[in-house]
């Protein structure tokens, strides 16, 4: 008889280091925010291409263009879920209405309390890679993110905050909440990019 298969072998799409889940932790840092939809709006500002700030009211955001992608999640404490499906506004969405200037390279995504998280510009401008409001056709719960996440599939989970208030644009790297306090700038799952001390030269600005 032989010998079972390891979860890595029954799927093979896991990163190395992660393990399948079945349902949907909740994790994160500090308290829930409670939303108001009156106060909330969601911005792009920095180096756009014509030095404007845009906002957009919780009314106008969700009247945005609805989009789904099925793609998986794999968060840096080694669980994976695999083929989520996700529902809201596409990053091109919002890069077609608020465009950067030419030269902008990374994007901080920053979300309620001050919490932010760095991306090169390629990384969020990735076709999967949306704004999510829903998940399988519900609404996100206040704990998973309500009312706006950002979900980046091909990198680890903490690049893509729950409570997302807004991007800025920027015409070079700065490190994030998590990756000034030791994760890795870059934190692609399948190179187990997790930690600060794994980075290379050129990975990210110096801590």
């Amino acid at each position: 008889m032989g010998q079972p298969e390891s979860r890595e072998e029954e799927h093979p799409q896991l990163p190395p280091g992660q393990r399948l889940q079945r349902g949907w932790p909740v994790t994160h840092y500090g308290p829930v925010p409670k939303f108001r939809p009156e106060r909330w709006e969601f911005r792009a500002f920095g180096a756009t291409a014509d030095d404007a700030k845009h906002c957009w009211s919780h009314e106008e955001f969700t009247a945005l263009p609805y989009a789904t992608v099925v793609s998986d999640m794999h968060c840096v404490t080694k669980f994976s879920m695999l083929g989520a499906e996700w529902g809201g506004v596409l990053t091109k969405t919002i890069l077609d209405l608020a465009p950067p200037a030419p030269d902008v390279t990374h994007v901080m995504v920053w979300a309620e309390y001050g919490f932010s998280s760095n991306l090169r510009l390629a990384d969020f401008a990735a076709e999967n890679c949306i704004f999510a409001t829903h998940r399988s056709g519900e609404l996100l719960t206040a704990e998973h993110g309500f009312p706006v996440r950002l979900i980046v599939p091909h990198l680890y989970a903490w690049k893509g905050p729950k409570w997302v208030r807004g991007i800025e644009y920027m015409r070079a790297d700065r490190r994030g909440f998590w990756e000034e306090r030791g994760y890795h700038n870059l934190g692609d799952p399948w190179q187990e990019q997790r930690y600060s001390y794994q980075e290379e030269p050129g990975d990210g600005p110096e801590l």
